[in-house]
Protein backbone atom coordinates (compact mmCIF):
# COMPACT_ATOMS: atom_id res chain seq x y z
CA UNK A 1 0.00 0.00 0.00
CA UNK A 2 1.33 3.49 -0.60
CA UNK A 3 0.03 7.10 -0.84
CA UNK A 4 -1.19 7.96 -4.27
CA UNK A 5 -1.19 11.47 -4.33
CA UNK A 6 -1.69 14.97 -1.85
CA UNK A 7 -4.20 17.57 -3.15
CA UNK A 8 -4.00 20.94 -2.31
CA UNK A 9 -6.97 23.52 -3.01
CA UNK A 10 -5.21 26.94 -4.54
CA UNK A 11 -6.42 30.18 -5.95
CA UNK A 12 -4.03 31.04 -8.64
CA UNK A 13 -3.16 27.47 -10.91
CA UNK A 14 -0.54 28.23 -13.22
CA UNK A 15 1.35 30.46 -10.57
CA UNK A 16 1.27 27.01 -8.72
CA UNK A 17 2.03 25.05 -10.93
CA UNK A 18 4.88 27.31 -12.34
CA UNK A 19 6.31 27.46 -8.55
CA UNK A 20 6.37 23.31 -7.87
CA UNK A 21 7.83 23.02 -11.68
CA UNK A 22 10.60 25.41 -11.28
CA UNK A 23 12.05 24.92 -8.03
CA UNK A 24 11.26 21.12 -7.17
CA UNK A 25 11.62 19.86 -11.10
CA UNK A 26 8.15 18.18 -10.95
CA UNK A 27 6.41 17.82 -14.19
CA UNK A 28 3.30 18.97 -14.75
CA UNK A 29 0.94 16.68 -16.83
CA UNK A 30 -2.22 18.15 -19.10
CA UNK A 31 -4.50 20.41 -17.26
CA UNK A 32 -8.31 18.88 -16.42
CA UNK A 33 -11.09 20.78 -17.14
CA UNK A 34 -14.47 20.46 -15.68
CA UNK A 35 -16.47 23.42 -16.70
CA UNK A 36 -19.82 22.29 -15.21
CA UNK A 37 -18.52 22.23 -11.80
CA UNK A 38 -16.34 24.96 -11.97
CA UNK A 39 -13.04 22.73 -11.63
CA UNK A 40 -9.47 22.51 -12.80
CA UNK A 41 -6.16 20.32 -12.05
CA UNK A 42 -2.81 19.68 -12.86
CA UNK A 43 -1.00 16.52 -11.96
CA UNK A 44 2.43 17.26 -10.97
CA UNK A 45 4.86 13.80 -10.74
CA UNK A 46 7.98 14.16 -8.76
CA UNK A 47 11.01 12.76 -10.13
CA UNK A 48 10.68 10.05 -7.33
CA UNK A 49 7.43 9.38 -8.34
CA UNK A 50 5.42 11.46 -6.12
CA UNK A 51 2.33 13.19 -6.71
CA UNK A 52 0.79 16.57 -6.01
CA UNK A 53 -2.75 17.37 -7.18
CA UNK A 54 -2.93 21.33 -7.13
CA UNK A 55 -6.95 21.80 -8.17
CA UNK A 56 -8.92 25.03 -8.51
CA UNK A 57 -12.85 25.27 -7.91
CA UNK A 58 -14.83 28.96 -8.29
CA UNK A 59 -16.67 27.58 -5.23
CA UNK A 60 -13.46 27.08 -3.39
CA UNK A 61 -11.93 30.79 -2.54
CA UNK A 62 -11.40 30.43 1.32
CA UNK A 63 -8.05 29.71 3.20
CA UNK A 64 -7.62 29.50 6.92
CA UNK A 65 -5.57 32.69 8.53
CA UNK A 66 -4.54 30.31 11.55
CA UNK A 67 -3.20 26.55 12.30
CA UNK A 68 -6.17 24.34 11.86
CA UNK A 69 -6.76 20.26 12.89
CA UNK A 70 -5.81 18.70 9.76
CA UNK A 71 -3.21 18.10 7.64
CA UNK A 72 -0.10 20.97 7.76
CA UNK A 73 2.62 20.83 5.28
CA UNK A 74 4.24 18.84 2.90
CA UNK A 75 8.19 18.06 3.53
CA UNK A 76 10.07 17.46 0.39
CA UNK A 77 13.37 15.43 0.70
CA UNK A 78 16.04 17.53 -1.48
CA UNK A 79 18.94 14.74 -0.82
CA UNK A 80 21.14 17.20 1.02
CA UNK A 81 22.05 19.78 3.52
CA UNK A 82 24.03 21.87 0.59
CA UNK A 83 19.99 21.31 -1.30
CA UNK A 84 18.28 22.26 1.63
CA UNK A 85 20.56 25.58 2.21
CA UNK A 86 20.56 26.38 -1.44
CA UNK A 87 16.69 26.57 -2.03
CA UNK A 88 16.07 28.01 1.25
CA UNK A 89 18.60 30.63 -0.11
CA UNK A 90 17.15 31.09 -3.44
CA UNK A 91 13.28 31.00 -2.24
CA UNK A 92 14.30 33.77 0.07
CA UNK A 93 15.99 35.95 -2.88
CA UNK A 94 13.23 35.68 -4.57
CA UNK A 95 10.89 37.03 -1.80
CA UNK A 96 9.65 34.08 -0.63
CA UNK A 97 8.53 33.67 3.51
CA UNK A 98 10.76 32.16 5.12
CA UNK A 99 9.51 30.48 8.14
CA UNK A 100 12.36 28.61 10.11
CA UNK A 101 15.84 26.67 10.08
CA UNK A 102 17.84 25.79 8.54
CA UNK A 103 18.40 23.64 11.24
CA UNK A 104 18.34 19.99 12.75
CA UNK A 105 15.29 19.45 14.81
CA UNK A 106 14.84 17.29 18.15
CA UNK A 107 14.19 14.38 16.03
CA UNK A 108 17.20 14.24 14.15
CA UNK A 109 15.52 16.33 10.83
CA UNK A 110 17.70 18.54 8.79
CA UNK A 111 14.79 21.49 7.37
CA UNK A 112 13.84 24.38 6.59
CA UNK A 113 10.45 25.65 6.64
CA UNK A 114 9.00 28.00 3.86
CA UNK A 115 5.74 29.38 2.32
CA UNK A 116 4.89 28.43 -1.14
CA UNK A 117 3.12 31.56 -3.03
CA UNK A 118 -0.12 30.72 -1.41
CA UNK A 119 1.21 30.38 2.06
CA UNK A 120 1.09 26.47 2.45
CA UNK A 121 4.11 25.02 4.46
CA UNK A 122 6.90 23.15 3.06
CA UNK A 123 9.26 21.85 4.49
CA UNK A 124 12.64 20.86 2.93
CA UNK A 125 14.54 18.36 4.21
CA UNK A 126 17.09 15.55 3.59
Amino acid sequence: MRIDHVALWVKDLEKMVFFYTKHFGAKAGNRYTNEEKGFQSYFLTFESGSRLELMTRTDVTKKHDEQVLGWTHIAISLGSKEKVDQLTDELCRKGYCHMDGPRTTGDGYYESVVLDPEGNHLELTI
